[in-house]
């Protein structure tokens, strides 16, 4: 099992790290899933490793998704039989060795409403079906996610309690995996590249980016240092094109609703809820920790340039909270939200080939292009494939260096930090939301006085253990980096007020 101290990441760490940095086998930009992952493979294959973010973990597309660790139900349903595969086969390393404490099975719910069509309800049955299929050629077993099956309307309504009766003709039931939080994994990745000796950077810019190198900017304190790489991996998400050249992203834009449990009634399952007038797209409502539910997501194209933080727009809210209400007893309205969150996934421009109009239809498979300095870019993809994106990508890189390498890819063994099997996290001493969010590392999280484990404020759920832990070990250097990404606080614009004082109080104890 992986020590706290070795997998520490602090202000401390970072300056002495970043002031004895000059060289590196592997250079890696971009802090989000793929970047880490990229880190922790070069390091496990004992490269030296440099990772160097703009901003903070998970700051981009990474913190942004529906936090579901998916089998690709929906490449199915459009053909992309080899995507579905390759997401089915890395939920299950997900799920039984890299990160059991963060990825569980969760139920999901395709309820036959009367507003669906039949050839709506052929297809989704048809993609539960494949999805089984790829389960078992994925060998993840029943014990994992259990295989699909037609259900009747009540026990629908007992996973949806709030859907309306009258005219459902049941449904389907199926299994997939969930994230506890998709921040939380990123950061559970860099502190296991940490622990095998990675520098993991963050609030460090990289400018003048070739093949050999990049000059690094301290974002802190304006420092300014040359570093020399063997390799340059370029993983900077939608963010890709502005680090290498020849690289052409069309972005699309993903937007969710963060609305309380109460409005759904306690939902215990991801609802499906079919488009009207459109055949294979869906909204769900998605179940999540502290008593939120995500609804989501659109697919819009995003042009124009690229901000640090995207914004849902008025028709993608309208559009998500009329869909969604009609499927539930009572209309769901802007008066529920308590706030939205939208991510830009980094598609690769495929020049409207193949009859695509539109980003929807846009392979979702990543690629790896070499740039003429010699900079290796990753781009597309999606967050359950981050560890097989990140072993192509060093492998491309690799055989075009002079390093000589003797390991091959290890990660589809290496567990993360917290991360034990099911047994293991069962026996942990620790309360279930702690095991949740840290696994065997719980104990530690919260060892010292009691009233560590309090909330930090009235109607908030996080804990004075969670805030000083993120602050000493998990790389939070700024209050929005405790608020936004190591806690999902700042969803909610009031939640966040209640919480600053807290977190505050956090850095000036340290």
């Amino acid at each position: 099992m992986i020590s706290v101290g070795n997998a520490s990441l602090n202000a401390v760490r970072r300056s002495r790290e970043l002031d004895s940095l000059s060289a590196v086998d592997v250079l890696v930009i971009g802090g989000g899933v793929t970047g880490a992952g990229v880190a922790l493979d070069a390091a496990a294959r004992g490269l030296s490793v440099a990772l160097v973010e703009k901003h903070d973990l998970a700051f981009g597309t990474s913190r942004w998704s529906s936090k579901l660790v998916h089998g690709g139900l929906r490449y199915l349903a459009s053909g992309h039989v080899g995507i579905a595969y390759e997401s089915a086969v890395e939920r299950g390393i997900l799920m039984k060795t890299t990160a059991p404490h963060l990825v569980h099975p969760i139920p999901q719910i395709a309820p036959w409403l009367p507003q669906a069509k039949f050839v709506q309800a052929a297809l989704l049955r048809s993609a539960f079906l494949g999805g089984d299929v790829l389960r078992t050629f994925a060998r993840t077993s029943d014990d994992y996610l259990p295989h699909s099956r037609r259900v009747s309307s009540a026990e629908i309504l007992r996973y949806a309690p709030t859907l309306k009766p009258e005219g459902m003709r049941g449904g389907f039931l199926t299994w997939d995996g969930q994230l506890y939080d998709d921040a939380r994994l990123v950061v559970a990745i860099a502190r296991t590249a940490a622990q095998y000796g990675a520098r993991i950077l963050t609030h460090v810019a990289a400018t003048d980016v070739t093949g050999r190198g990049a000059v690094l900017v301290d974002q802190l304190t304006g420092d300014r240092r040359s570093v020399d790489a063997r390799v340059v991996i370029n993983a900077a998400g939608i963010w890709a094109d502005q680090v290498a050249s020849g690289i052409k992203l069309r972005p699309s834009r993903g937007t969710h609703l963060v609305l309380p449990q109460s409005v759904f009634g306690g939902l215990s399952a991801v609802l499906t809820v079919p488009v009207p007038g459109e055949v294979r797209r869906v909204v769900m409502a998605i179940p999540a920790p502290d008593d939120r539910v995500y609804v989501g997501l659109t697919d819009e194209e995003a042009p124009g340039p690229v901000s640090d933080v995207p914004h849902a727009t008025e028709a993608e809210i309208d559009f998500l909270l009329n869909t969604i209400s009609a499927a539930v007893q009572q209309p769901v309205t802007r008066a529920d939200l308590l706030g939205t969150y939208a991510g830009l996934r980094p598609l690769l421009d495929t020049g409207h080939k193949n009859g695509e109009d539109k980003t929807a239809d846009i392979s979702r498979r990543h690629a790896v292009i070499t740039s003429p300095d010699g900079v290796v870019t990753i781009v597309g993809g999606k967050l359950t494939t981050y560890r097989r994106m990140a072993q192509d990508a060093l492998d491309k890189a690799l055989a075009q260096s002079t390093l000589e390498v003797r390991r091959s890819c290890e990660t589809h063994r290496i567990p993360l930090v917290g991360a034990a099997d099911r047994v293991h996290l069962a026996a942990v001493r620790a309360p279930a939301r702690f095991v949740q969010r840290y696994g065997v590392e719980a104990p530690q999280v919260i060892a010292g006085p009691p009233e560590l484990q309090d909330p930090i404020a009235p109607g908030l759920r996080t804990t004075y253990a969670e805030v000083r832990f993120a602050v000493r070990h998990e790389g939070a250097l700024t209050e929005d980096d405790v608020l936004d990404r190591r806690t999902r606080i700042g969803l909610s614009a009031a939640d966040r007020a209640l919480a600053l004082p807290a977190v505050r109080e956090a850095f000036a104890a340290v």
